[in-house]
């Protein structure tokens, strides 16, 4: 399996630590579990983990619309969005037309909104949807806009993802009203990722971002889950520690990529009910262990 599955980039991806994620699930003896992202993005993580056969069901949730029509229109439609990627035209014009449909949402059906986010996203500057496009309007630069937009590559990782739809259930709800509505854990144990958007530097990341009562309020919703094992991930901050002092945790160095490549800080948060493992076959992670 291609190191990625997911057909978006997304900042702050997660997809390299699957197997970190895997190695808590099978540690914990929870292989075959349903498993849910209430802040979806990328679902680098998810898709892994449901092509891998880590678990049986995904649910993805995200307040974007656009983030949401993406995968909604996968799991409805990937003939159409197959066709699509094969027929796009890769030019600035086509480009300025995408954009449109994305900044003008209400007046588009979902499929054309997917089918946009998933244009703007292999097309601009580390995947950021409201980013520049790569290579510039003049397309003058090192790298041109069809540089991260491989036909074959995308339809293939769509019909591996669209042959498991019937175990996907995507969903367009705040986070918090996904929390208490659409996963309850009561009928089926879930194991929750969160990933909500960082503290720092949010602004510029993703679409909808928190300020900082809207992650203390997150922080208490989340801790409250009583029936579901959770994991939250986050950049590293004082602040954040703080609001999950009295949970299990380690901060690990990690490499982000949107803008430009610096190291930074992570924190792993975990639920009460869950062991970490010893060892990690992630040398970060490993590193942050031990």
């Amino acid at each position: 399996m291609a190191s990625s599955s997911t057909p978006l980039r997304y900042p702050g991806g997660k997809q390299k630590i699957f197997s970190f994620i895997k190695e808590i699930i099978e540690l914990n003896g929870l292989a075959g579990i349903e498993y849910a992202e209430p802040y979806a993005g990328g679902a680098g993580v998810a898709i892994e983990l449901l092509l891998n056969n880590i678990v049986k069901k995904i649910y993805l949730n995200d307040t974007s619309i656009a983030i949401y029509s993406f995968w909604k229109t996968l799991v409805d439609a990937p003939e159409w969005l197959c066709k699509k990627i094969l027929l796009a035209s890769l030019t600035v014009d086509e480009w300025k037309k995408q954009r449109e449909i994305f900044k003008n949402h209400n007046n588009y059906s979902t499929e054309e909104i997917g089918f946009s986010t998933l244009y703007l996203n292999r097309c601009n500057r580390s995947g950021i949807l409201t980013g520049g496009l790569i290579g510039g309007l003049k397309q003058n630069g090192v790298w041109k806009m069809d540089a991260r937009f491989s036909r074959k590559d995308l339809i293939q990782r769509i019909e591996a993802i669209a042959n498991r739809k019937s175990d996907i259930y995507v969903s367009n709800d705040d986070a918090e009203i996904f929390i208490k509505y659409k996963i309850d854990p009561s009928k089926h144990k879930k194991f929750i990722y969160f990933d909500p958007p960082y503290l720092n530097k949010a602004e510029h990341l993703y679409l909808n971002h928190y300020d900082y009562n809207d992650h203390k309020r997150i922080a208490q919703k989340i801790q409250n889950i009583k029936e579901a094992y959770w994991i939250v991930s986050y950049d590293f901050n004082e602040y954040i520690t703080d609001l999950y002092k009295d949970r299990k945790y380690f901060v690990y160095n990690i490499q982000y990529n949107a803008l430009k490549a610096y190291i930074g800080k992570e924190l792993f948060i975990f639920s009460d009910n869950l062991a970490i493992p010893r060892y990690s076959k992630i040398k970060c992670i490993n590193e942050a262990i031990n």
